[in-house]
């Protein structure tokens, strides 16, 4: 089994991207905690699923205590959860900004500090991104730039973590096919429409995978053994400069 011996500690871990992730781990024999607002859909994975937001600094270091108690050290720390509204500018409030940054930004940070200690020499830390942060795109302007955050200390942590053998890698997804296409409290005839302006825009004319993402994701957590600070894009040619 390919990922036999191997502990992972996944973060908006229950479905989309995250669980596809929990998925391919388990199948291949890694030990895993994975969390989520809420676990229900994380029933019947044959994985520990911890309830915790990403925004409560309380959650997070609780997780660290858990991960210690159940995992001791771990492989890979893969931070995907995510928040994100299809809001225009003008009618983003204050509360839709600081869920956003709260979500991605310092979650993703804290989250990352409170569990590094845990990685072994030769771990990995891998985030989650999103093509938004290469595009202008209507609606996502707050999202965009709490992705461009974590991408921008995804190089510092790389280097800091680097005398320690940890790696620090991102997975950029462009348009993925999951149920919310990764937005909040949109309507479906609205998300249908998000369908299919991807399809349009995407020079290979289709949506990602869930699993196309998450190959990409373990890629860098086991396979790139000499790459940090990197950018992996799965995106179809979206955020590329490619002609669509």
């Amino acid at each position: 089994m390919k990922y036999l011996g191997r502990k992972a500690v996944v973060t908006g871990g229950t479905h989309g991207m995250g669980r596809a992730v929990v998925d391919k781990l388990v199948d291949g024999g890694a030990a895993v905690v994975l969390t989520g607002r809420t676990i229900e859909k994380a029933e019947g994975v044959k994985a520990h699923a911890i309830a915790s937001d990403a925004a409560n600094l309380n959650d997070v270091a609780k997780l660290k205590i858990e991960v210690a108690q159940r995992l001791q050290g771990i492989d890979l720390l893969f931070i995907n959860v995510g928040f994100s509204t299809l809001t225009p500018f003008d009618a983003t409030t204050e509360a839709d900004y600081d869920r956003t940054f709260d979500v991605n930004t310092k979650g993703a940070f804290f989250t990352a500090q409170h569990l590094a200690p845990l990685i072994k020499p030769g771990g990995s830390i891998v985030f989650t991104t999103s093509v938004a942060v290469n595009l202008g795109s209507p609606g996502l302007s707050v999202y965009a730039g709490a992705k461009a955050a974590v991408r921008a200390f995804s190089r510092g942590l790389a280097a800091e973590l680097a005398p320690a053998d940890i790696r620090v890698n991102v997975v950029s997804p462009g348009f993925i096919d999951t149920p919310s296409m990764g937005v909040t409290g949109v309507p479906q005839e609205v998300l249908q429409q998000f369908k299919e302006q991807g399809d349009r825009v995407t020079p290979l004319k289709r949506h990602g995978t869930m699993n196309e993402v998450a190959d990409a994701v373990l890629f860098l957590a086991f396979d790139a053994t000499f790459t940090t600070g990197s950018e992996l894009a799965v995106d179809g040619g979206l955020g590329q400069g490619l002609s669509a």
